[in-house]
């Protein structure tokens, strides 16, 4: 008798490739790492696990597509900038960015707990993120350098956090199945909800300011 799960009579002098198994430790699906390649196709990810990692995208892009649009007009027509008091803050941020994006990687790929080491970032910085995205919407009412305090305090921070939320959202599709085939179709799933959070920004951002803002 084989002395494991995973060892196989020899045929012909020969040994079988080996049989995978697949399994769920903490909702994430793995494959046996001794099994072929050629039989990773038989663990598959569902259409409602796509949906729903594409809508974790659609989410994120909520945010990072209302930036990219119109973060700069915003600070610069309403919240009272000048461009390059705007365009200095920016640079900031980017500088940090470069600092918190690997440093990010790192301390998710040693976290273990009893969600795993990506969710944990998934469920307790989706909060964080969407107080900090409404802060860095809202004019306070306070002085010129006060107000550049603030914009610097509440958009870097927003940045971090997106941060914190979106690096080990990424690094899940590499975790989720070994089939290099699963990956690219969960990849391609992710791509349309972001895209979709593009055009649905582009589309309403402009007719809810015009309908809700309450300005001229």
């Amino acid at each position: 008798m084989p002395n494991s799960p995973l060892e196989s009579k020899p045929v012909g002098g020969a040994e079988r490739a080996p049989h995978p198994r697949s399994f769920v430790s903490g909702r994430r699906r793995f494959v046996d790492q001794e099994a072929s390649p050629s039989t990773w196709r038989g663990v598959k990810i569902s259409w409602g696990e796509k949906v729903g990692y594409a809508l974790g995208d659609t989410g994120a892009n909520f945010f990072w597509k209302t930036i990219e649009f119109f973060l700069l007009v915003y600070y610069t027509d309403v919240f009272g900038l000048t461009p390059l008091q705007a365009g200095t803050m920016f640079l900031v941020a980017r500088v940090v960015d470069a600092v918190a994006d690997p440093l990010m990687g790192l301390v998710a790929d040693r976290t273990h707990s009893r969600f795993g080491s990506f969710r944990p970032y998934l469920l307790y910085g989706a909060a964080p993120l969407a107080f900090f995205g409404v802060l860095t919407w809202t004019v306070p009412d306070l002085g010129g350098g006060a107000r550049l305090v603030y914009a610097y305090v509440t958009y870097i921070t927003l940045m971090v956090v997106y941060t914190i939320v979106n690096i080990p959202y990424s690094a899940l599709m590499g975790v989720v199945s070994e089939d290099p085939d699963e990956r690219t179709r969960l990849s391609s799933a992710r791509f349309v909800g972001a895209f979709a959070a593009g055009l649905l920004v582009q589309f309403a951002t402009l007719r809810l300011v015009d309908a809700l803002g309450g300005g001229p």
